[in-house]
């Protein structure tokens, strides 16, 4: 029923922000829609739960947003910025290739990286599978021990730029996750949380942040 006359057109349109549904005698309700994000720290699993007993990210959240799903991972060895919601289309959205929604991380390196390295990054590498997609690269310093470069990329293949660094002899000591689109890890704190602002939220539904 909908403000109870009873419907049996499934293409009738309802606005649950106003319009009263009840089926089998119970009132239906919107579900309430819950976005957050949080800088997981090192050594923490982006699941749900985990069989081996380890940290998950849900464990640094109150219990009542124990409901939330992580959008897309962070392999246990890397930190920063995760979005968790209960928001399916958005968190799809998001976390979808074709979406092109880049996700920008700081990597330290060994070694001293080469222009023409950074360039072959940006370029795509060869993996076991599968050529990577165009990536962007900007290097912030190196040494002739290690260096600093900020890399986005629009893929989220298992450990991808761990991988891509390997691949070309600069192994990855540090990766942190700085932004997913335009929104930014900023001065967040390992473990810290917050929820997304209403204007984040309709930015991010809009596209708005989910460009480079």
């Amino acid at each position: 029923m909908v403000n109870g006359n009873v419907v049996s057109d499934f293409n009738f349109a309802v606005d649950l922000s106003t319009d009263k549904l009840i089926v089998d005698g119970h009132v239906l309700k919107a579900k309430q829609l819950d976005y957050v994000v949080i800088y997981k720290p090192k050594g923490v699993v982006t699941t749900c739960s985990d069989e081996m007993g380890r940290e998950s990210i849900l464990e640094l959240l109150p219990r009542n947003l124990a409901h939330l799903k992580p959008v897309g991972r962070l392999d246990m060895d890397s930190e920063g910025l995760i979005i968790l919601t209960n928001d399916g289309d958005l968190a799809q959205s998001l976390a979808h290739p074709s979406q092109h929604v880049f996700k920008r991380y700081e990597a330290l390196v060994e070694g001293n990286i080469t222009d023409a390295a950074l360039k072959q990054l940006a370029k795509g590498i060869r993996l076991e599978d599968g050529f990577t997609l165009p990536a962007e690269t900007t290097l912030i310093n190196r040494s002739e021990d290690e260096s600093i470069f900020e890399i986005a990329i629009r893929e989220g293949r298992n450990r991808q730029i761990r991988r891509m660094c390997a691949k070309l002899g600069y192994p990855i000591i540090r990766l942190v996750r700085v932004a997913i689109g335009g929104l930014q890890l900023g001065e967040m704190e390992p473990g810290e949380w917050r929820h997304l602002t209403v204007r984040e939220i309709k930015a991010l539904k809009s596209g708005l942040l989910s460009g480079t």
